[in-house]
């Protein structure tokens, strides 16, 4: 019983799938890498593809660009009650 095809003629799904994890063939270990690469690759490279990040120092010159700015206006500042 254990060593029968399913009635479909062919091996069962579950037995397709156990065969390739557990064989180590060449072939299956690289299709297994594949596969995991496309699974954490497309997201990773849909995140990163935008505009370059800025590191934190070039976020720190252009806050204190614009704070210099908003004070060497002359404006005063909305004064909260």
């Amino acid at each position: 019983m254990a060593g029968e095809t399913s009635s479909s003629g062919g091996a069962g799904f579950r037995a397709r799938i156990d065969h390739f994890l557990y064989s180590g063939e060449k072939k299956h270990v690289v299709a297994g890498i594949a596969i995991f690469g496309a699974i954490f690759g497309v997201p990773w490279y849909l995140m990163t593809r935008g505009a370059k990040h800025d590191s934190h120092q070039d976020y720190m010159e252009r806050a204190n660009k614009a704070r210099s700015e908003r004070l060497s206006s002359g404006q005063p500042s909305p004064v909260k009650e």
